[in-house]
């Protein structure tokens, strides 16, 4: 039997590469072990349930989750057992989850401050629950400085039932910088945390881990002796920011948009039947415009995506182009992440032969109450 191919489908459609997918997954799994690091990816970036039995199996011991939607979920879903949660949480009903979610499986709650610590510790009873400070080291949103990282510790050492295990951190503002600046990023990354740990340590804390995380900052961070957990995300998919960044290569970006070219309204430009509603509105992240338009056009270069409105994307035409109304076309986003969030399901395929439906199944806001 025959398998359908890509040019097949309508448009706008979520694509996958699988080879580039596995290879992704491989490839910093194998990394991690070769440097002695746990892999704790962060689910934000796919929030599929099937993605994260692939990166389980691969050699990942547990997972970064960004809501408690994606940590409920991926836990029934996928049989993980440990998740960390990348944000402090607190208010009564959001604290019943997390206890709730705490019986489920091995539970690091996060913390940058006394305020939820305590509401949590007040909701627990006869039982313990996990946590770790975060450190700002340098994104300046969530965390606390090394010095005030035992100040924070002290704090909340009169809580018997929250227990320390380590510390974590985001370097998110590596995405502001230039591709020549990762290195110093990462190694202001790498010195943040081994302050904060030493410091500590030397006030009585047992450190268990230092974690880290973000792709850009990936490989290098993980050579060093004091991390030794790393939460990437986006590595699974890459982007055109990715690329930007000197991360990935346009080969290694799994996760495509697939749109038509419908209208062509004069000679240097063309329209798309995809817009912000599949390719996201970043040129950049955390500051600075690393890319060039609303995403990479592949086998294109002569075009730039140069707006987007809900539904539509204008195409600038750089130089000669084959291009005409009918062509299909695939797009590489600069923010796979986003994308990727904007659809129920992604179509994986091989050399264009599409092989099975990734559902993207642990999305926010995924639990339905029920009124009374």
């Amino acid at each position: 039997m025959n398998k359908k191919n890509i040019s097949s489908l309508t448009t706008p459609s979520f694509l996958v590469n699988l080879d580039a997918l596995e290879n992704n997954i491989k490839k910093y799994q194998n990394l991690a072990i070769e440097n002695s690091v746990e892999l704790f990816p962060m689910l934000k970036t796919h929030k599929s349930s099937e993605i994260t039995k692939m990166q389980i199996d691969a050699g990942a011991k547990g997972v970064l989750v960004g809501t408690i939607d994606e940590a409920e979920a991926v836990v029934q879903k996928s049989g993980v057992t440990k998740v960390m949660l990348a944000y402090p949480v607190i208010g009564d009903s959001n604290l019943d989850r997390i206890i709730a979610l705490n019986e489920k499986c091995e539970l690091f709650v996060a913390f940058d401050n006394e305020i939820p610590a305590k509401a949590l510790s007040e909701k627990l009873t006869n039982s313990t629950i996990n946590y770790q400070i975060i450190i700002n080291s340098g994104l300046n949103r969530f965390g606390v400085s090394p010095e005030n990282s035992v100040t924070l510790f002290n704090s909340l050492n009169k809580y018997p039932n929250l227990i320390f295990k380590g510390i974590s951190t985001h370097t998110g503002q590596v995405y502001g910088f230039s591709k020549s600046e990762v290195k110093e990023i990462t190694q202001k990354e790498i010195d943040i945390m081994t302050l904060a740990k030493n410091l500590l340590t030397k006030n009585g804390a047992s450190v268990e881990f230092v974690a880290t995380g973000t792709t850009p900052t990936f490989e290098n961070a993980i050579k060093s002796s004091e991390i030794t957990i790393s939460r990437p995300g986006n590595y699974v998919f890459f982007d055109a920011i990715q690329v930007a960044l000197g991360a990935a290569k346009e080969n290694d970006c799994a996760l495509t948009v697939l749109a038509t070219v419908v209208s062509h309204p004069s000679e240097d430009l063309f329209i798309l039947d995809c817009g912000s509603k599949c390719l996201g509105l970043d040129q950049g992240a955390h500051g600075n415009s690393l890319t060039k338009g609303f995403g990479i056009i592949k086998n294109h270069p002569e075009l730039t995506i140069i707006g987007l409105s809900e539904e539509v994307a204008k195409v600038k035409v750089d130089e000669n182009t084959t291009l005409k109304i009918g062509d299909k076309i695939e797009i590489i986003p600069n923010h796979s992440c986003s994308a990727a969030n904007m659809t129920n399901y992604l179509i994986g395929h091989r050399f264009g032969n599409i092989e099975r439906i990734i559902e993207v199944d642990i999305r926010g806001n995924s639990r339905k109450i029920f009124i009374d």
